[in-house]
């Protein structure tokens, strides 16, 4: 457990910092995933947000698997689109 400052500053111990790749000088990013707020080095960073968008977007795909309509072509749909 780690105390926060008046600053809102925190002290990242050096051995999770190592475990991690935080490097001394460098930027980290922060972000709010399901209500807890993580942090990554920068470097690394847009790796771990593309990969979790990903699985998001993969997860909704799976959630539309098998609702669509079997009937209806491309020109049906256009049709029904256009115009609107």
């Amino acid at each position: 457990m780690m105390r926060v400052s008046s600053k809102g500053q925190v002290t990242i111990p050096r051995k999770l910092r190592q475990l991690v790749g935080i490097e001394v000088e460098s930027e980290v990013v922060f972000a709010v995933e399901n209500g807890k707020v993580t942090i990554a080095p920068a470097a690394g960073a847009t790796t771990a947000m593309d990969q979790e968008r990903l699985e998001r977007l993969l997860r909704a795909l799976d959630d539309l698997e098998g609702t669509g309509d079997l009937a209806l072509d491309a020109d049906s749909v256009m049709a029904q689109t256009r115009d609107r």
